[in-house]
């Protein structure tokens, strides 16, 4: 079959659904990654053919797009601030806004810090994205990552050994963590030893769901987007007592948050007595970052 006839089946089935330039962005990205033909190959030879089994490949992707599944889910990867990332059904597909919240992560420790290895702490990895890009860009860092999915955590450790970056993963429920029990199986077990703590934890109430598109709501980890409504918070509450625990002084507390709840969360910072708390927004305009430090 000629690639170009099968671009065009592409965007008949599809284009009704996701638009016509994402259609397009879709196929080369899909040509890419079975074929490893770049996508200026259908301008220099239109009548470029592929085999029956590399068609059959092409429709079942196409079935799948049709039930709007991720395309990230079925070639099975992604890029995230730079590096791949394998990811699958048990990990939340990395966002744009979360590469924002690595990015200002990065320039905050460059400026203000004078660790000269510091010990980092990632809760709720998933995929590894947040911990992997800061392990790779703050290359002195000692860096932790804690998740309560062990499926999420073969994934992360994965990334980490396919991106050369040496993350220490632990498994854990930090709704449930007592005291200093994350560190029994971590050489260092004392409180207020990190300097940094970052987490991007469930924070979707569960009457948000309407906006939420399908493609999402019908395929990523529940576990990993949504709270009850009458507790939106509470992964924050107890990351926060966290931090307040095992932060050494002056160390800093980043969030990913809910649009919707900034004012909120950031509250939850102030009343624990952390000082240069800001509220920050993404790209988008919306309220999506938050950054503290401990007095």
């Amino acid at each position: 079959m000629k690639l170009l006839d099968l671009k065009n089946i592409f965007h008949k089935e599809l284009d009704a659904i996701y638009g016509k330039e994402e259609v397009q962005s879709f196929f080369y990205l899909l040509i890419e990654h079975y074929l490893s033909v770049p996508r200026i190959q259908l301008t220099l030879e239109p009548e470029f053919t592929i085999t029956k089994s590399e068609t059959d490949i092409f429709f079942k992707v196409l079935e799948d797009l049709k039930l709007q599944k991720p395309i990230q889910y079925i070639i099975g990867e992604t890029e995230f601030y730079g590096l791949p990332f394998k990811v699958n059904e048990n990990v939340l597909i990395p966002r744009p806004e979360t590469e924002e919240l690595v990015d200002l992560i990065i320039r905050c420790h460059s400026e203000h810090s004078d660790e000269s290895r510091p010990k980092i702490l990632d809760i709720g990895t998933g995929s590894g994205c947040i911990a992997i890009s800061l392990a790779k860009h703050l290359p002195n860092a000692k860096v932790y990552a804690l998740d309560i999915s062990e499926k999420a955590l073969e994934i992360a450790e994965y990334n980490a050994k396919h991106n050369n970056a040496n993350i220490t993963f632990i498994k854990a429920d930090i709704l449930k963590l007592k005291d200093s029990s994350l560190w029994e199986d971590v050489a260092e077990r004392q409180k207020g030893f990190l300097d940094l703590i970052v987490s991007n934890p469930p924070y979707v109430r569960n009457l948000e769901k309407a906006e939420i598109k399908p493609n999402v709501l019908d395929n990523e980890p529940h576990l990993a987007l949504f709270v009850e409504d009458e507790n939106p918070l509470q992964f924050y509450k107890a990351i926060t007592k966290f931090a307040v625990e095992n932060l050494k002084p002056k160390a800093q507390l980043f969030f990913e948050i809910n649009q919707y709840l900034g004012n909120d969360t950031k509250q939850l910072l102030v009343d624990a007595n952390f000082e240069d708390v800001v509220l920050l927004k993404d790209l988008n305009g919306n309220d999506r970052m938050l950054k503290g430090r401990k007095k």
